[in-house]
């Protein structure tokens, strides 16, 4: 698919401003629409969406259809007679944005008044938001009612590892379902509510932005979680033990980011299986993201040519072995069933020339991040005045360093600097602001910014460290940040750089 020439920026809602612990899909998310129209941009790229399974990271979700209940506006649900002033007051809910992500206070305030919201909603039989439910949960059967079973029964018995649940449960026989739907109906249907409140405000939220003229840019991980409600319901098209639990396991050898590479621990595919279903979960998969998103990037998309088995035993990711991926089938598949796909190939990393030629025969842009251009003047892959029209060019992504804390590090470091210097000029302008533009004024079609980057920030406002288990996933955006003078000159960059303009 051929991509329009524009620009974007990346900020996860969760980093936006306003919003009790994280962001949300209030205010915030509705003055970050305003901020990118003004500041001429037409992408907003998101990371995932889902409920994380461990360690609050959007890339380790126990639903790939799902939405994060966290990401709910309180603010909204009081404007629709949900909860009340005096519900929020009680429950100590503040807009007053923290400088810093905090998941616990999150869930420490909003799932008691998302359960007070239930309450009310079932208590106003004559609300119309009854008939939206019941179609809601209609429409979305297919993964709605194991969703809300999986996480009413891992609730009810602090445990998500399915694995350890009753035997019956384990291998889903009908009568213990059913046992579950009638014993824990109210969690059931509590967890299916919160889904139709966060997919009811998210549809919302990207009716807006459409309106304004922005693109909302998702973001899809390959793998999904072990102690997930996809594994639990599928077990068949996962590489299980006759116990449920995995025999091998995904990541990466050794690179760039770790010299013992990484290893996820997510469970492997049985591509074999899934081919036997006409890769009929896949597609259902992408038909839900392309109900989300108006863009997809496929995240570890070389994954599909081949991808890193290592044992499920093993310490690090350095005894593992390159297995063949299904290529392209499962997008031939989900092509026919929804036609033209959207798609962006995360095509970062160990990228061999099969992986570029599987993204070629598809049509997808894949990635270039400047970060990775200014170490090997012979290797001109990843810099910005050789980037070919069709990819899409990032200063740097979730994974980096801010640019400004890569750039200060290669400083104090003493590394060659040269390739970099090339796209600065001495004219009092800070770094980044040089560093932005060269990337924007590059002849790639797409071009997204990091919030951070925007900013000038160091590395105390990184996103995600690979590798490290904690500390990541933190950083929020203070509402003062959005600045008009900001939108200016991202808006002057933009124009310079004849990328698409929203009207004024």
């Amino acid at each position: 698919m051929e991509f329009p020439r524009s620009s974007g920026v990346l900020l996860p809602v969760f980093s936006l401003p306003h919003g009790p612990g994280i962001g949300d899909l209030g205010e915030g998310a509705y003055r970050f629409v305003d901020f990118l129209k003004s500041a001429g941009q037409t992408i907003w790229q998101l990371l995932p969406l889902g409920p994380p399974a461990l360690g609050d990271s959007p890339y380790s979700s126990y639903s790939a259809f799902a939405g994060n209940p966290l990401l709910i506006s309180c603010d909204a649900l009081l404007r629709s007679g949900l909860l009340a002033l005096e519900d929020l007051n009680a429950a100590g809910y503040s807009q007053e944005n923290q400088g810093h992500v905090n998941y616990a206070q999150a869930r420490a305030i909003k799932i008691p008044l998302l359960e007070v919201a239930f309450l009310n909603f079932k208590a106003n039989q004559q609300s119309p938001l009854h008939p939206e439910f019941a179609e809601f949960c209609t429409r979305n059967e297919s993964w709605l009612t194991d969703f809300a079973r999986f996480d009413a029964i891992a609730a009810d018995t602090g445990n998500p590892d399915w694995s350890t649940w009753d035997a019956t449960l384990v291998r889903r026989e009908p009568a213990a379902l059913q046992t579950v739907d009638n014993r824990l109906v109210e969690a059931i249907s509590f967890s299916k509510f919160q889904q139709f409140l966060f997919a009811k405000q998210w549809q919302q939220l990207k009716t807006y932005a459409n309106a304004a003229g922005i693109r909302m840019y998702g973001d899809m991980p390959i793998f999904v979680a072990y102690e997930s409600v996809d594994v639990w319901t599928n077990q068949n098209l996962f590489l299980l033990n006759a116990a449920g639990r995995p025999v091998v396991v995904a990541g990466v050898p050794p690179d760039y980011f770790s010299t013992t590479g990484q290893k996820w621990g997510n469970p492997l595919y049985d591509w074999s299986k899934i081919a036997d279903q006409n890769y009929a979960w896949w597609t259902s998969r992408f038909r839900q993201a392309f109900e989300f998103y108006d863009i997809l990037r496929i995240d570890h998309f070389r994954g599909f040519e081949s991808y890193w088995e290592i044992p499920a035993d093993a310490e690090t990711a350095i005894d593992g072995q390159w297995m063949q991926g299904p290529g392209e089938a499962p997008f031939h598949a989900a092509q026919a069933a929804l036609g033209e796909l959207a798609i962006v190939a995360e095509d970062l990393g160990l990228i061999t020339d099969e992986v570029h030629a599987l993204r070629e025969r598809l049509g997808f842009p894949g990635m270039r991040v400047l970060q990775f251009g200014c170490d090997n003047d012979d290797d001109p892959y990843h810099r910005p005045d050789s980037y070919p029209s069709h990819c899409v060019a990032y200063t740097g992504t979730h994974d980096n360093d801010t640019l400004m804390g890569w750039y200060n590090e290669r400083q104090q470091n003493g590394t060659d600097n040269s390739i970099v210097d090339r796209f600065l000029a001495d004219d009092g302008q800070p770094v980044y602001q040089h560093l932005i533009q060269s990337v924007l004024n590059s002849s790639a079609d797409t071009a997204v910014i990091p919030m951070q980057d925007l900013l000038g920030l160091g590395s105390e406002a990184r996103t995600n460290t690979p590798g490290r288990p904690d500390k990541n996933w933190g950083w929020r955006c203070k509402a003062a940040e959005l600045s008009d003078q900001l939108a200016a000159e991202l808006k002057s960059w933009t124009e310079a750089s004849d990328r698409s303009i929203q009207p004024s």
